[in-house]
C-alpha cells in the first residue's frame, strides 16, 4: 500500500496548476446518462473517482471514451441497456448514487446499491428517494439495493429540501430535466458545482431557471441532445494548495483558481493572516507576517465548505492563539484530529467543535490518513513540521486530488511516494 513521505520546513515557491472540479465531474458525468448523443466534457481531472463513474456508466451501457491524447476530454453518451448500478463498484463512491435520478427519467426503472465512499459520517439517501417520490417513483429496499420504478414518466413536483443537500439537489435536478411538467427544488443547494450542472444541463436543452439561486425552477423536456462542457477548476483543491503555501511560509501561484468560487474560505483564511491576490489567469497567494487563530464552522455554500475543515485545522495548529472549527455537516469528520496529535498538535474536540490551540511547530512522525480530505491534512502537516513524516493508507487521496507529491515537489518541497 502507498506512503507519502514528507521532510518538512521548506517554503513552498512556484506555480500549481488547479485542475476540474471532482464534485462537478461526477454529476456532469451522470448528466450524460440523459442523452444518446455525444456530451464532451472537457478538463476533466485524472482521479480514481472518474475513473470508476466511467465503469459505472459503462456498466449501464453508456460508453465513456477519451478525446484526444491529454486523458482530459471524455465522450459521453448511448443507449441505456442494463439499469442497475453493482455495490462493487457503488461501495467505492457515494457519488455513485446519482445515477439512480437519469434511470428512472430516462427508461422508468433502476437497481442501485447503498453506497460508500469515505467513512465521515452517515449521509442519509432519503432526501433523494423521498423527493423521486413525489416525482412519482415508487421504491423497495431489496437486499441492499434500492429496486425503483416511475410508472409513465417522472412528474413535476414542488419539493422543498428540510435542509441542504447538495447530492440530492443534483440527483433531483437531472431527473427533473426529463419529467412532465413544472418541478420546483426549494432550499436547494448553491454550490457552485451545481451551477455548473445546471448550465450544462441547459446546453444540452434543459429549461432550468435560478441557477445560482436556493431555488431552481425545472420545465421538463421531451429530450435533451448533446453538447461541449468544459469543468470548472476545483475551489477544494484551491483551497488545499493555499493552505499549503501558507503552513510552508511559502507563495505560491495557483493556476487557474477562481476566487469567486471559494465562498467563506478566502475570508478565513484572509482573516487567519494569509494573502490571496487576484491576479491574471489565477490566484497569488502567501503567507504574512504570521498566522492567527481563526475560527471556522462548516456551512453549505457560500459557507466555510467541509471538504476543508481538515485542512484547515492543520494550517490552524501552527497559528498563534487558539481558534474553534465546529464541523455541522458530518458527523465523524474529526478522525484526523489524533494524527495530527501524534505530531505534536494541541487538538481537544468537544462533541461538534474542536479547540485547536496553536503550537510553535508540529514534529514529523507516522500517521494513518482517514479519509480523502484528511489525507491532505497530514500531507500539510508535513510541510510545515520539522523532520520526517510518512503518511500511510494514502489510497484515499487519489480519489480526489491528482499528483499531488508532483505538484508540490515541483514547488520545492521534499516528498515522494513510496510504493507499498
Amino acid at each position: 500500500m502507498d506512503r507519502i513521505r514528507i521532510r518538512g520546513g521548506r517554503p513552498l515557491a512556484g506555480e500549481i496548476q488547479i485542475g476540474g472540479a471532482k464534485n462537478a465531474a461526477l454529476p456532469l458525468m451522470v448528466a450524460g446518462m440523459l442523452t444518446e448523443d455525444r456530451v464532451v466534457l472537457s478538463n476533466v481531472p485524472k482521479l480514481a473517482d472518474v475513473d470508476t463513474m466511467s465503469l459505472l456508466l459503462a456498466q449501464h451501457g453508456v460508453a465513456v471514451e477519451p478525446v484526444g491524447n491529454d486523458g482530459r476530454t471524455l465522450s459521453i453518451g448511448g443507449a441505456i441497456t442494463n439499469t442497475e448500478a453493482p455495490y462493487d463498484i457503488v461501495r467505492k463512491m457515494r457519488a455513485s448514487f446519482l445515477v439512480l435520478g437519469p434511470l428512472l427519467a430516462r427508461v422508468g426503472e433502476a437497481r442501485v446499491s447503498l453506497p460508500g465512499g469515505c467513512g465521515i459520517g452517515t449521509r442519509p439517501i432519503d432526501l433523494h428517494l423521498k423527493g423521486l417520490e413525489q416525482m412519482g417513483a415508487v421504491f423497495e429496499l431489496d437486499e441492499g439495493y434500492i429496486n425503483g420504478r416511475a410508472p409513465g414518466r417522472l412528474r413535476g413536483a414542488t419539493i422543498v429540501f428540510p435542509f441542504v443537500s447538495v447530492g440530492a439537489t443534483e440527483n433531483l435536478l437531472i431527473a427533473a430535466s426529463l419529467a412532465d411538467g413544472q418541478t420546483v427544488l426549494a432550499n436547494a443547494a448553491r454550490e457552485p458545482e451545481i451551477t455548473d450542472l445546471a448550465t450544462c444541463l441547459v446546453a444540452m436543452g434543459g429549461r432550468i431557471t435560478g441557477i445560482g439561486t436556493d431555488k431552481l425552477v425545472v420545465e421538463g423536456v421531451e429530450r435533451l441532445h448533446g453538447t461541449e462542457h468544459t469543468i470548472i477548476p476545483d475551489r477544494i483543491e484551491t483551497g488545499s494548495y493555499a493552505c499549503a503555501a501558507a503552513i510552508s511560509g511559502g507563495s505560491v501561484f495557483l493556476r487557474d483558481a477562481r476566487l469567486e468560487h471559494l465562498g467563506a474560505t478566502v475570508r478565513t483564511l484572509r482573516e487567519a493572516g494569509v494573502e490571496i491576490l487576484e491576479q491574471p489567469g489565477g490566484l497569488m497567494v502567501k503567507r504574512l507576517n504570521g498566522l492567527h487563530g481563526t475560527d471556522a464552522m462548516t456551512e453549505p455554500y457560500p459557507g466555510f465548505p467541509t471538504d476543508m475543515q481538515a485542512q484547515f485545522m492543520a494550517l490552524m495548529s501552527v497559528a498563534e492563539g487558539a481558534s474553534m472549527v465546529t464541523e455541522t455537516i458530518f458527523e465523524n469528520r474529526f478522525m484526523h484530529v489524533q494524527e495530527l496529535n501524534r505530531m505534536g498538535a494541541r487538538i481537544n474536540v468537544h462533541g461538534a467543535s474542536a479547540i485547536v490551540r496553536g503550537v510553535p511547530s508540529l514534529k514529523g512522525a507516522p500517521v494513518m490518513a482517514t479519509d480523502l480530505r484528511a489525507s491532505l491534512s497530514l500531507i500539510l502537516a508535513g510541510l510545515g513540521a520539522k523532520g520526517e513524516t510518512m503518511v500511510n493508507r494514502v489510497y484515499h487521496l487519489d480519489r480526489g486530488y491528482e499528483a499531488v507529491e508532483r505538484k508540490l515537489a515541483a514547488c520545492g518541497a521534499d516528498i515522494e511516494r513510496i510504493g507499498g
